[in-house]
């Protein structure tokens, strides 16, 4: 979308989807050659299911089911709402290192270097999702509802995850240095995926944050993958967050790709005069 808006003020030689294409590809080849970033994500994500599983699955109770399936779409959830920090720091990564200077001196699309970022980093979530979900079946967590309702909570996540890369994407270009960038990122994004039912039913908050937690996006994706794996959805309000999680998690991730992608852009544009 935003390449092709950005197909005017490109430089000649290739198109904006091969721009990104090409951009896509160089971030992703990123992964093999620096393994420990991919590992850590991974290990920081099974050390929740763990510890959320085996020490505080026997002290919550939850209507319908066993916790640990009630668990997982919320680690999934968080996963992806935690991947947004990972774009930060590697946008502001490049943006020290020089990298802008050196595309901005080539015949490319310049929201190709925006654009093939957050498809990157959506192939990536994805490869982390498939093993999070691997470890979850190994702790008890199931699909209960056919492969089709699988597909399509799958491709939900993705969505939520490419509409929170391109806040990364956006953060990113705003802090010097990767040390901020880390600290903004986990400082935003804790109190987000924690104040949802991501880990504990939305009843077990206080009163005052329960009307947050229920229009958080991470409880709408936590809650509407529930709903599309078959897994414990715990007490059901009556609210529209409750009886329209899919629909408001397509809205949240609609938003936050509206408003940060053309920020995003601009930013970057400004950087490059």
């Amino acid at each position: 979308m935003t390449a092709i808006a950005d197909s005017g003020s490109r430089a000649a030689g290739g198109s904006a989807v091969a721009d990104t294409l090409v951009v896509t590809w160089r971030n992703l080849k990123r992964i093999p050659r620096i393994p420990e970033l991919a590992a850590f994500a991974i290990l920081q994500s099974v050390m929740f299911v763990l510890l959320f599983a085996y020490v505080f699955g026997g002290a919550i109770a939850v209507e319908g089911g066993s916790y640990r399936e009630y668990l997982m779409p919320g680690i999934f959830a968080q996963t992806l709402a935690f991947a947004s920090a990972t774009t930060t720091v590697g946008v502001t990564d490049d943006m020290q290192k020089g990298l802008v200077d050196r595309f901005r001196s080539l015949p490319i699309a310049r929201s190709a270097f925006l654009t093939g970022r957050t498809f990157a980093d959506v192939a990536y979530n994805a490869g982390i999702l498939v093993v999070l979900m691997l470890s979850g079946l190994v702790v008890g967590w199931r699909v209960r509802d056919g492969i089709g309702q699988f597909l399509a909570g799958f491709a939900l996540a993705l969505l939520f995850a490419y509409a929170m890369s391109w806040m990364g994407v956006f953060v990113g270009q705003l802090v010097p240095t990767v040390e901020v960038a880390q600290q903004v990122a986990f400082t935003t994004i804790f109190p987000i995926t924690f104040l949802s039912n991501a880990f504990v039913p939305l009843e077990s908050l206080p009163g005052w944050l329960q009307p947050f937690a229920e229009w958080n996006p991470v409880s709408t994706l936590t809650q509407s993958l529930r709903e599309l794996f078959g897994n414990p959805v715990g007490q059901q309000g009556d609210g529209f967050p409750a009886e329209h999680p899919v629909l408001l998690t397509v809205i949240w991730a609609l938003i936050f790709v509206a408003v940060f992608a053309p920020l995003a852009v601009r930013r970057y544009r400004d950087t490059s005069k």
